[in-house]
């Protein structure tokens, strides 16, 4: 069945739904990403029916660079290799590179919708408009959508369940006078060609920002980039072997695996100062570290020259903390994304701060109508860790329906308070460290409770 076919049948389905004016027994599940794709199986396993909607014409959500708000690039590669990123039941080719492209992860997200049989549940080129709760949990919300064709639609579904990710809505900065440049956001870099002939400063060296970089050290005149605070620096390889595959299999108490793995940085990637990167003002591990090596490699040979903030900008001279200043014709702000979900009222998501205050990062305190799919983030944690996450949900939804006693312990957990499964780490006070956790002490709890969803103990 093609996406377009889907799509029509998927349609049809919407229409009948509409038609009803009570709650239905069917959730609304929101984004055909990797997470939703993941929700959308589990509910199937379930037996919880479901309607999916997805605002581009496939799946696979910003891994599909054709995708309306994909922020994809034509160089971007996983950062993790495939082994502790893909489903556990459903594993990457073997002919898949170690660190695959993002083509290679849109046909795998593909792959994953047709061998679950998930096309068929979703319509397509939807774009979710609101969400309305029409009174305490368990009575329902009222759903509205725009379809292809422009026309607006709204059904009552027992429940909401938003997968629509992180990495969509542009964390974009404010800057102290005028560029005469161009000026764009990470989101908005596409291919290595937007460089050509220009001198470019890169503003923000986390993942995106060190990747493009390289890209603009080859295609551009001339490329720096200017860093608030420091970072740790990690090789995609180690003895010939994808790092994040490297120990793992005993769990160290923090402060003997920062001196490990510190020791082991030391040895792999020397020390970053001598090529003019700042020296990281917080511990190891207590923000998301570099996963590049070329980075480096490019400022030890004179390719790549490190700033500190900007100041000011007049013209298209940029002016920097230390007093120093130079010229570009490009800025390029790779200041990561602010956690976005348009279609509902923030304060239905028990939103504090920069982010939502959810049990686990999904589950609502005294909803169980509403959950928030993906809203994670560790090193390491994968899709399966991720997966884990939507069993959980998807069992927790079935339980409560059983009247399991599994359900009802978690149910009177989860109303205590908000648990972000942290492990003691003092992670920085950033917007994109605000839903940031400890990937062992997280999926040991998410698995602790499938445990008990599925008759065990918590």
């Amino acid at each position: 069945m093609t996406a377009q076919d889907a799509a029509i049948q998927a349609a049809a389905t919407l229409e009948n739904a509409a038609q009803q004016s009570a709650a239905v027994d069917r959730f609304a599940l929101i984004g055909a990403g990797p997470m939703g794709l993941a929700m959308a199986k589990l509910l199937k396993e379930q037996g919880i029916p479901f309607q999916g909607f997805e605002l581009h014409s496939d799946v696979g959500g910003l891994w599909d660079i054709d995708a309306p708000l994909s922020t994809m690039y034509e160089t971007a590669h996983l950062i993790s290799s495939k082994k502790m990123t893909q489903f556990d039941d459903f594993p990457m080719d073997e002919e898949v590179a170690e660190y695959p492209s993002h083509w290679e992860m849109r046909r795998y997200f593909r792959d994953f919708a047709r061998h679950f049989d998930l096309y068929k549940d979703y319509a397509f080129n939807c774009q979710v408009l609101s969400c309305d709760p029409l009174g305490d949990s368990g009575a329902g919300w009222r759903v509205s959508w725009r379809d292809g064709e422009g026309q607006e639609h709204s059904a009552v579904f027992a429940g909401v369940l938003i997968a629509n990710g992180t990495l969509a809505e542009p964390n974009i900065p404010s800057f102290k006078g005028r560029f005469d440049g161009e000026l764009i956001h990470s989101s908005q870099y596409r291919d290595p060609r937007q460089f050509a002939d220009k001198r470019v400063l890169i503003v923000g060296a986390g993942n995106s920002g060190c990747d493009i970089a390289v890209d603009a050290i080859h295609h551009g005149v001339s490329c720096d980039i200017s860093m608030r605070r420091g970072y740790y620096f990690v090789p995609k390889y180690v003895f010939g072997k994808p790092a994040d595959t490297m120990g793992g299999a005993i769990r160290l108490p923090m402060w003997l695996k920062r001196r490990i793995d510190g020791l082991i940085l030391k040895w792999f990637v020397g020390d970053p100062q001598k090529y003019g990167f700042p020296k990281p003002d917080y511990a190891l591990y207590e923000s998301h570290p570099v996963v590049n090596s070329l980075i480096l490699f490019h400022a030890g040979h004179g390719d790549l020259e490190v700033r500190p903030d900007i100041d000011h900008i007049d013209g298209k001279t940029v002016h920097f903390a230390d007093g120093s200043q130079a010229e570009y014709d490009m800025i390029l702000t790779a200041t990561g994304y602010l956690l976005h979900y348009p279609f509902i009222d923030k304060e239905q998501l028990n939103w504090q701060g920069a982010a939502p205050h959810l049990y686990l990062n999904c589950m609502h305190p005294t909803r169980d109508d509403l959950f928030v799919l993906g809203m994670v983030e560790a090193s390491g944690l994968g899709w399966q860790g991720r997966h884990e996450q939507a069993e959980m949900v998807a069992r927790y939804i079935k339980g409560l329906r059983d009247g399991s006693a599994g359900a009802t312990q978690l149910q009177r957990e989860k109303s205590t308070g908000f648990e972000r499964a942290t492990g003691g780490m003092n992670y920085l006070k950033l917007a994109r460290m605000a839903y940031y956790v400890d990937k062992a002490t997280y999926r040991k709890a998410v698995t602790g409770w499938i445990a008990a969803l599925t008759g065990g103990r918590a």
